[in-house]
């Protein structure tokens, strides 16, 4: 019954409009998109690092719990009762609590960690960009003009269009 009714909740809650990151305008009829531009960029960081974290544990939770049942086999003499989930024989034991509480510790940990090494690469993206904006532009080649001697022109335009050209000026 419980089940019944978390996901009549979540099911209005989703078709509701209620959502967490899109708002309406009352005067314009608009849907209004959550901007993160105002804010510090530390707390940027540490929506990003919580995304990370949480979308990670799911993926993290799969590898700890295989990863530790594969532990469980190798110390207990590849005794196929051991073996991790899908290669689980008959009359397997499970985990008991304390190994169970012991494995979504190692996700939740590896987790972090990963939220970390993506902070840390965002970090270094983010001061290279800011280096190469304040780093100076190449310089331009120098380019020397000198102007066309007269005496070139004599033999080409009379004196007379050079003249009128000169008094136009």
């Amino acid at each position: 019954m419980k089940k019944i009714a978390l996901f009549s909740l979540l099911l209005i809650f989703s078709f509701s409009g209620l959502h967490a990151q899109a708002g309406t305008d009352p005067e314009l009829g608009t849907a209004l998109h959550f901007d993160m531009t105002d804010f510090p960029q530390w707390s940027r960081d540490l929506r990003r690092a919580s995304i990370v974290t949480f979308g990670a544990f799911p993926f993290m939770y799969l590898f700890a719990n295989f990863g530790y049942d594969t532990y469980r086999l190798a110390t207990n003499d590849w005794d196929m009762r051991f073996a991790p989930r899908p290669f689980t024989a008959a009359g397997g034991i499970e985990q008991n609590h304390a190994e169970r509480v012991r494995v979504i510790a190692i996700a939740a940990a590896g987790s972090v960690l990963i939220s970390l090494i993506d902070f840390n690469i965002e970090r270094t993206r983010r001061n290279r960009r800011a280096r190469e904006a304040q780093a100076l532009a190449p310089p331009a080649p120098i380019i020397i003009r000198t102007p066309l001697l007269t005496e070139y022109y004599e033999g080409i335009i009379p004196e007379a269009e050079m003249e009128a050209e000169a008094d136009n000026f």
